[in-house]
């Protein structure tokens, strides 16, 4: 299993390996298939690449998006009211039918105001039972007087966002906002996910013979 990379784009493999796998090419039947030597199509190349880019630009507002705090603070607020305790406390609903009408009271009510989560509010939508979960670590958070941008929620729980962006200062400290920036809606992942990949299949192919190599299918047929 040697490597060589005095010439990594043309082969990375040693010459005793490449003429090793050219005579398995040409003196295995590989199961009757004729297998040739080509290189992948230039066309093929630009597809991937066009493919990668388009669905990350289409995903622009979905990729990699998390839920603030922010976002169910004035759900919280609203679970209080007088309209939506009426209904959870109604006996004659089901606990599952009465947090499904609560829920939808709130949000017919919050969709009558403008507010800069509504987008987020629509991609990340939330039961009665998780608001039920999460309202004491958002109730505590707002008596802090801390910024709710910078904290997630992950299911069941609220904790602080793991961004790290501009300093600002808390308490005559300079900290790390942790507010998730506008440019990174986990295009780093996603990204390095694409590097990986495409270097994966590099290493793959420049392990085997080059494409200028043409196997002879006559000796195993």
């Amino acid at each position: 299993m040697a490597w060589t990379f005095s010439r990594p784009l043309f082969s990375m493999a040693t010459e005793d390996q490449n003429k090793a796998a050219q005579h398995v090419w040409e003196h295995e039947s590989l199961g009757g298939i004729a297998e040739n030597n080509n290189p992948l199509p230039r066309p093929v190349i630009g597809l991937l690449i066009l493919t990668f880019f388009t669905a990350v630009a289409i995903t622009f507002p979905l990729y990699g998006q998390r839920p603030s705090a922010a976002i169910y603070a004035d759900y919280v607020s609203l679970a209080d009211s007088a309209e939506v305790q009426k209904i959870m406390n109604d006996t004659s609903l089901s606990p599952d039918v009465a947090g499904e009408r609560a829920m939808a009271l709130i949000e017919s009510s919050l969709a009558k105001f403008d507010s800069p989560y509504e987008f987020q509010r629509t991609q990340h939508p939330i039961s009665m039972n998780q608001l039920k979960v999460i309202a004491p670590a958002i109730i505590e958070l707002q008596q802090k007087g801390v910024d709710l941008e910078e904290y997630t929620v992950i299911g069941h729980t609220v904790d602080k966002a793991n961004f790290e962006g501009a300093m600002k200062e808390v308490n005559g400290e300079m900290v790390p906002e942790r507010k998730q920036p506008w440019w990174d809606k986990g295009y780093r992942i996603a990204v390095w996910w694409f590097v990986l990949f495409c270097a994966a299949v590099i290493i793959t192919v420049k392990r085997l013979p080059h494409f200028t190599w043409r196997p002879d299918h006559t000796i195993a047929h």
